[in-house]
């Protein structure tokens, strides 16, 4: 039987955790300094082992979680959310965020459309072209 893992990189670690679609996208995020490893921007070749904080930044989100498990594939959602604990902070701030989104007015709304005929008459007579 295999022994088990005691540390894994970070990159495969957020892949395996179901951050991040691929490894390469996990890397991307890395390498832009959008993940920080307790409380230090990270490398993707960091190793993570159990007790450790990882923070990241996923489009407007922000998770802060600790790292419970290592693994190096990818499996199913419940697996890989046994991975990780998220802080009840960061809980917080997600719903809070959340909300705060939902309630902005959206900036593209349906418009008017194309000018009737009668419209384009009046624009006429407005202008002074009739």
């Amino acid at each position: 039987m295999a022994e088990p893992l005691a540390s894994v990189r970070l990159d495969k670690w957020l892949w395996a955790a179901r951050f991040y679609k691929t490894r390469a996208l996990a890397a991307e995020a890395i390498d832009g300094g959008k993940v920080d490893v307790n409380g230090d921007r990270a490398k993707r070749s960091r190793h993570l082992a159990p007790g450790d904080r990882v923070a990241l930044r996923l489009g407007q989100y922000e998770w802060h979680v600790v790292v419970r498990g290592v693994s190096e594939r990818r499996g199913p959602a419940t697996e890989a959310q046994q991975l990780y604990e998220e802080t009840a902070e960061s809980v917080a701030r997600r719903a809070a965020l959340k909300v705060q989104l939902e309630s902005m007015p959206s900036f593209f709304g349906p418009g008017e459309g194309r000018p009737t005929k009668q419209n384009r008459r009046a624009l006429r007579r407005l202008k002074g072209d009739y």
